[in-house]
């Protein structure tokens, strides 16, 4: 809807034969060349088709960019001849009656067109999704057109031919001619090419964006957008937001050890904005995959761990873990008691026995705290390929930083540990072949700092691990299954470990 030539636009790269080509590779039906105030004569889009090999149903029309004396840049289309710069929308208004007129990129450079310019009754439409928009800009228009409703397009506005057909628009019925494409436009029925996924969860809508085409190299975008309805989510949301944004920072923005690229938060709004990861969970990785490609997937998702811990980040103030950890210590114990569960003094003493040893250990050492993740498990950890044709491109990244504090290092790990053991319970050929030492060997030779004490701090934080899980299934009305009564005993049995060890450690 939005793309330039070489032959008649200055600013584009690309000439008409190889973007027609490049679109029509993308699988798309049809272009429409809006060059700067030029307007392709119909022999020259015959001409044009048969130049670049394209078949008969493929559709090449010609509108044009027209630079404006009021609303700035214009896709106009139904107009045969060419508009001169410096017109007004309200002349081509009323001198064209039945053209369609389209405001062209108007978030670029970090513009916020207000309600009267996105519905201003001379347009008849406004192209939200552009590659002359930022992800943070789409985004923008995205969210402005679900909250005025105004008909939109999207326009890759095209200036050569790597990125030709990115962000086409879907017409709702066919089309023969300019004029046809007009009137629909006019009547809004069209929209941007793109996939949105709605979700609903506590004080938060979430949606799943991909925008665009799916090209050789998979080079549409990706995008989260949550918005709060809560004071209190929403702080936790813009913290969890600074922190990926500093862990992006330190070498986390791209190649194999990622987290999803913060993009925007919106204050006003209550609105994050952050990149969408093409990829699967590792827990559905493993579950699907080969026993071999499921070997790796720990092993590098133990190496992001530890290349994380690495960094010595102390994003957030040393003093929060032990300060956090007596809320929710308290917390997990207390949804037992709150039923009268048979297990409640159980669960009460393997709480006081770690909150006991958390104390002992770092309250005076807050130089042993790293920033780490704080819910390391196979459902937060994400493995993709940027290019499903080359393996070279695969790469591991974990979401969800809303628990991340300063940590010792080995909380991370046995989090992990004791998530791996409860999410695959179900799959015991998994846990057969792929014993935890893989994961934990990984980390060890990946680490540059490993405390003297760190295996037996592993089983503490696997028994805190445990804990927590027995928490959560009480939540969710499981209190009874035999599956409680396992995590229970395996956070004994840890505590019980941890502690032998420490006896050790002391004589």
């Amino acid at each position: 809807m939005h793309c330039h030539t070489a032959e008649h636009s200055s600013c584009s790269h690309v000439s008409a034969n190889d973007l027609i080509r490049q679109i029509y590779r993308r699988g798309l039906q049809g272009a429409v060349i809006t060059d700067h105030h030029y307007v392709w004569p119909e022999e020259e889009l015959e001409a044009l088709k048969i130049g670049a090999e394209v078949p008969d149903y493929f559709l090449v029309f010609s509108g044009q960019e027209v630079s404006t004396s009021d609303m700035g840049d214009l896709l106009v289309y139904g107009v045969k001849e060419v508009i001169s710069k410096g017109t007004s929308a309200t002349y081509i208004r009323e001198k064209y009656p039945h053209a369609a007129m389209v405001l062209a990129h108007p978030y670029r450079h970090g513009k916020t067109p207000g309600h009267d310019t996105l519905l201003n009754p001379l347009l008849d439409g406004v192209e939200i999704f552009s590659s002359n928009h930022s992800v943070a800009e789409n985004a923008r228009g995205l969210r402005d057109w679900h909250r005025y409703r105004f008909t939109a397009i999207a326009g890759t506005d095209t200036h050569g031919s790597t990125y030709a057909g990115v962000y086409p628009t879907l017409f709702d019925h066919p089309l023969e001619t300019i004029a046809d494409l007009a009137e629909e436009l006019k009547r809004g029925r069209c929209r941007p090419f793109f996939k949105e996924i709605p979700k609903a969860g506590t004080n938060v809508r979430v949606d799943e964006i991909t925008i665009g085409t799916k090209g050789d190299d998979e080079t549409r975008e990706r995008i989260i957008i949550r918005e709060f309805d809560a004071e209190e989510k929403w702080q936790s949301a813009q913290r969890a937001f600074h922190i990926m944004e500093e862990i992006a920072h330190h070498g986390f923005d791209r190649g194999t050890y990622r987290v999803p690229r913060p993009i925007e938060h919106d204050k006003e709004n209550m609105t994050v904005i952050e990149q969408g990861l093409r990829g699967n969970s590792l827990f559905e990785k493993l579950i699907r995959s080969s026993m071999e490609d499921a070997k790796l997937f720990v092993q590098l998702a133990a190496q992001w761990l530890a290349r994380l811990h690495n960094q010595r980040l102390k994003i957030t103030p040393p003093a929060e873990f032990l300060e956090k950890e007596q809320e929710r210590l308290v917390r997990y114990v207390e949804r037992f008691e709150k039923i009268q569960h048979a297990h409640a003094r159980r669960a009460r003493e393997t709480m006081e026995a770690v909150r006991k040893a958390e104390i002992t250990l770092y309250e005076k050492h807050p130089e042993q705290l790293v920033q780490g993740h704080g819910d390391y498990h196979l459902k937060n950890i994400y493995v993709g390929q940027d290019n499903l044709n080359k393996r070279e491109t695969l790469y591991i990244a974990a979401i969800d930083f809303s628990s991340s504090l300063c940590l010792p290092p080995a909380f991370d790990v046995g989090t992990f540990l004791a998530q791996f053991r409860n999410q695959l319970l179900d799959y015991p050929e998994i846990l057969r072949e792929i014993p935890e030492n893989i994961f934990l060997d990984e980390y060890i030779s990946s680490a540059k700092e490993i405390n003297k004490d760190f295996q037996s701090e592993v089983e503490l934080f696997r028994a805190r691990a445990d804990l927590s899980i027995a928490s959560f299934l009480i939540k969710v009305g499981l209190g009874e299954s035999e599956n409680l009564w396992r995590v229970l005993v395996e956070a004994e049995t840890a505590m019980a470990q941890f502690e032998a060890a420490r006896q050790l450690e002391n004589r």
